[in-house]
């Protein structure tokens, strides 16, 4: 983690006094409280991300991100539960970082997965059905811009909509 080895090789306070007790010391200098905090608890917290999103490494450096930045800018309200210490921020980080995989995975959960589903089916089945669907086109003018028959146009709807009913359901979306 490259924040990490640029705090230690920066001379970063990593121990005793604790983050706040660095921030403080640096007249509030937002970077050199990030880097502290990064030193101190970034590669547990990565780690713990990481493991919560079953080795989902780039969402769980987001996520650290996020959280490394909340006591920064909401220091104020937390500071007496923050402490100077490095033990007492670290447990409140991770709930920092709960937080926020709780709030990552229901923002997974409501993004829909059928463009990914789309992805499954072939050329000339996500074209009727973007002409069916997506452009709201009628059977008769799917008919005259691909020119091929009407009853064709129904069949290769039917069975592009049975590939995809296959492909949402084995993302485990049914209905």
């Amino acid at each position: 983690m490259m924040l990490v080895a640029e705090a230690r090789s920066a001379g970063t306070p990593a121990m005793g006094g604790g983050v706040l007790a660095a921030r403080e010391r640096s007249g509030a200098d937002a970077e050199t409280f990030i880097r502290a905090v990064y030193a101190q608890h970034g590669t547990v917290l990565l780690r713990y991300a990481a493991r919560r999103l079953r080795g989902d490494w780039h969402r769980a450096e987001n996520i650290l991100q996020e959280a490394v930045v909340r006591p920064q800018l909401d220091s104020s309200r937390h500071a007496g539960a923050l402490g100077t210490a490095p033990e007492t921020m670290r447990p409140w980080l991770f709930a920092v970082v709960r937080d926020l995989l709780i709030d990552d995975h229901r923002a997974q959960a409501l993004r829909p997965v059928t463009p990914e589903a789309l992805e499954d089916l072939t050329g000339q089945q996500r074209e009727i059905l973007r002409h069916m669907y997506f452009d709201g086109s009628s059977v008769a003018e799917v008919s005259v811009l691909l020119g091929v028959p009407w009853e064709r146009v129904k069949s290769r709807t039917y069975y592009a909509m049975r590939a995809l009913h296959r492909a949402l359901a084995a993302r485990g979306v049914h209905g």
